[in-house]
C-alpha cells in the first residue's frame, strides 16, 4: 500500500515534505526565537517579524493538510478528512490569535508593557495545538496503515500526547507545563522525521491517483 501511494503519488509526497518542513523551521523560529527575542528587548520589529513567520507557518499548515488528505484518503477518506479540519481548524486558531501579537506589538511599538498580551497569546497558541494534538493520534494510525516506518508513524502518535498533555497543563497546572516543556523534542524529532521521509520520496512514471 505504501509503495503504491507515494510512489504513484510522489511529487504530492515530496511537497507535503517541502510544506512540513516550512512550518517546522516557521514555528521555531517564531516561537522559540522571535517571541522570547521580543520579549526580553520589548523590540515591536522583532516581534512584527514573529507574526509574520507565524502567518507563513499557518499558509503552509493549509497547503499540508490538503495535500496528506489527497494521499491518505485511500486508506480512510472519513479519518482523512477529520485529520485535514483538524489541522486547519488548527491554523485557523493560530491565525485568528496572532490579533493579540499585533496589539502587543503596538504596545511596544509605544513603549508599552505587553506582558499580558503575550501570554494570552501563549495560551491561544496551545488551545490550536488541542486540535493538532488529535489530528497528530489520527495521522499516526493512517501513516502507519499506509506504509510509513512506524517508528516514524507512532512517533507522530506521541507528539499528538505531547501536544494534549502540553495545552491542558499550559491551561489548569502551569507549573506542571514549565517541567514538561523538555517533552517536546518528541514532536520535533517525530515531524521532522516524518517530513524528511517524504521529501525524499520517488516514484515511477504513473499518474497521481
Amino acid at each position: 500500500m505504501a509503495d503504491h501511494i507515494f510512489t504513484r503519488n510522489a511529487a504530492r509526497a515530496r511537497w507535503a515534505g517541502v510544506f512540513y518542513i516550512a512550518i517546522i523551521v516557521l514555528g521555531i523560529t517564531g516561537e522559540a526565537v522571535l517571541r522570547p527575542m521580543a520579549a526580553d528587548t520589548g523590540d515591536a520589529a522583532i516581534l512584527r517579524l514573529s507574526i509574520l513567520s507565524d502567518t507563513g507557518m499557518a499558509l503552509a499548515d493549509v497547503a499540508l493538510a490538503v495535500l496528506l488528505f489527497a494521499l491518505l484518503r485511500q486508506i480512510d477518506e472519513m479519518l482523512a478528512l477529520a485529520a485535514m479540519v483538524l489541522r486547519l481548524m488548527q491554523a485557523a486558531v493560530i491565525g485568528a490569535n496572532l490579533l493579540v501579537l499585533v496589539a502587543a506589538a503596538h504596545l511596544m511599538a509605544t513603549g508599552q508593557h505587553a506582558g499580558a498580551q503575550l501570554m494570552q497569546h501563549a495560551v491561544g497558541y496551545d488551545i490550536g495545538l488541542v486540535f493538532f494534538g488529535v489530528n497528530s493520534l489520527i495521522m499516526a494510525w493512517l501513516l502507519v496503515r499506509a506504509g510509513v516506518p512506524r517508528l516514524i508513524g507512532w512517533g507522530v502518535g506521541a507528539a499528538g500526547v505531547v501536544y494534549l498533555l502540553g495545552s491542558v497543563t499550559r491551561l489548569v497546572a502551569p507549573d506542571l507545563n514549565a517541567a514538561m516543556q523538555p517533552a517536546y523534542l518528541v514532536p520535533l524529532l517525530a515531524e521532522s522525521a516524518l517530513a524528511l521521509w517524504l521529501v525524499t520520496r520517488r516514484g515511477g512514471t504513473g499518474q497521481p491517483s
